[in-house]
């Protein structure tokens, strides 16, 4: 067993996981803490090193592409800080973080760990059921279905079309960026309907604007992540184009993919909440709430979900 243990956390490793466990400290992100201890199978590591430095030296892990889905939902926009393959060691430890390093590293080469892609997740994500209240409202995932309420502070548009759910079964891509406190960040559901709107995200009824607290807001990457980790592995469905299909000039492909993103007619039961809906976007359109814009907007998005 090799171990290292400091204030920023615990990294052990049996010969076959490695095990990295968040220290408990204020100084600790919120964000690591609430993920929790991560089990990371040896072949899912591409590459480990310990860089020293005067004060404080970090060990690093990188890990094969399309391994761990919080990767791939974050896209390696994660501060270092909650990075969770990050440990900051402290110089009278280097040796012992040298030598974690080097047993990784002994056996990868022992086990002929490959460093090219996956074909799959070998990482789990995070447990669900998740929630996470971020500044633009509230997002849950319970393992088939996400649920968006928005919160007083969301654009009316969006109070206006009510809680967004949305089955996994719709869902193409989760797309993520973080609040870095002077810019907005977003999280984005991409559906078979949504997949060419051009709505900013303060708008976008399938999407949170993150705005707020950067400690709090990022903590919607565990939503990311657990909804990525139960999508098809991205190395099993293609990449999805943005391009308006109106800006294509190829008449027949224009014609498929309306086809493909054609709304699907509301089941019966579904009627007397449509109807319930589209009566209180009207209400709002002629109390004033709602501009000539933004209710066609609403209502067709409102037509879309159902």
């Amino acid at each position: 067993m090799a171990e290292i243990i400091q204030r920023d956390g615990t990294w052990a490793f049996d010969g076959t996981t490695v095990r990295i466990t968040p220290g408990l400290h204020r100084s600790v992100p919120l964000f690591r803490q609430t993920y929790g201890e991560i089990a990371v199978p040896l072949e899912a590591v591409a590459s480990i090193v310990f860089e020293p430095e005067r004060k404080r030296g970090r060990l690093r892990m990188r890990l094969r592409e399309g391994a761990d889905p919080l990767l791939q939902a974050t896209g390696g926009r994660l501060p270092d800080t909650a990075d969770p393959y990050r440990l900051t060691v402290d110089v009278d430890r280097a040796g012992v973080a040298e030598y974690v390093a080097e047993e990784i590293r002994h056996a990868l080469l022992l086990d002929q760990i490959p460093k090219e892609p996956t074909n799959t997740y070998l990482l789990p994500g995070p447990p669900v059921p998740v929630s996470v209240r971020s500044s633009d409202g509230t997002v849950s995932f319970d393992g088939s279905q996400v649920r968006i309420d928005w919160s007083d502070t969301s654009d009316r548009v969006k109070r206006a079309t009510g809680p967004r759910i949305i089955g996994v079964g719709d869902l193409l891509q989760v797309e993520w960026l973080p609040n870095s406190g002077q810019e907005d960040g977003f999280l984005r559901f991409v559906t078979r309907e949504t997949v060419f709107s051009q709505l900013p995200p303060e708008k976008d009824p399938y999407a949170l604007d993150l705005w707020g607290s950067v400690r709090r807001d990022l903590l919607t990457a565990l939503v990311a992540t657990a909804v990525t980790a139960r999508l098809p592995h991205p190395s099993t469905r293609p990449a999805i184009d943005h391009t308006d299909p109106a800006d294509e000039a190829d008449r027949t492909d224009r014609t498929d993919r309306t086809q493909l993103t054609a709304p699907v007619p509301p089941p019966a039961d579904h009627h007397d909440v449509l109807l319930r809906r589209l009566r209180e976007l009207g209400e709002l359109h002629r109390d004033g709430v709602l501009t000539d814009e933004e209710f066609a907007m609403t209502k067709a998005v409102v037509l879309r979900g159902f």
